[in-house]
């Protein structure tokens, strides 16, 4: 059973092991490519390699999206880092999954249905952020 202090310490492992990374610089074109290719092959109009500190969510490369950061509350992607290894894919339309239908990213202008992402992990294991692709059409109408 994890308890609170368990979650708050694997918080601030996660955040430290983010920190040692220094990632938090200017976007660096390196990681364009590959942000490039999944929204290619997945066929999204948005994809983005994020990181995750304490109170935000920037992105490293983002293709479809002009912000550079947004509040972590907002994000999915701090759900998909809650479960390292695995890939959070919103099975149904996103305004119907409880996580996110009032999310104004669902709810506003970016319309946002259908969200993928996988963690991207420190080689200890920490989720410092997610390769994710985002869409305005559900998982169903995107075949």
């Amino acid at each position: 059973m994890t308890t609170v202090d368990d979650e708050r310490e694997g918080e601030r492992l996660r955040q430290g092991a983010l920190e040692a990374l220094e990632l938090d610089r200017l976007a660096d074109t390196a990681y364009d490519d590959l942000t490039r290719a999944a929204a290619d092959i997945c066929g999204t109009p948005v994809a983005l390699i994020t990181l995750i500190d304490g109170d935000r969510q920037w992105f490293k490369s983002r293709i479809g999206v002009e912000a550079l950061e947004i509040a972590r509350e907002l994000t999915f992607c701090a759900h998909a880092i809650q479960h390292p290894g695995e890939i959070l894919v919103v099975e149904e339309d996103a305004s119907a999954d409880p996580r996110f239908a009032s999310n104004p990213f669902v709810t506003g202008e970016a319309h946002i249905r259908f969200y993928a992402g996988a963690p991207l992990e420190t080689s200890a294991g920490h989720p410092v952020g997610t390769l994710c692709l985002l869409d305005s059409k559900p998982p169903q109408d995107r075949s």
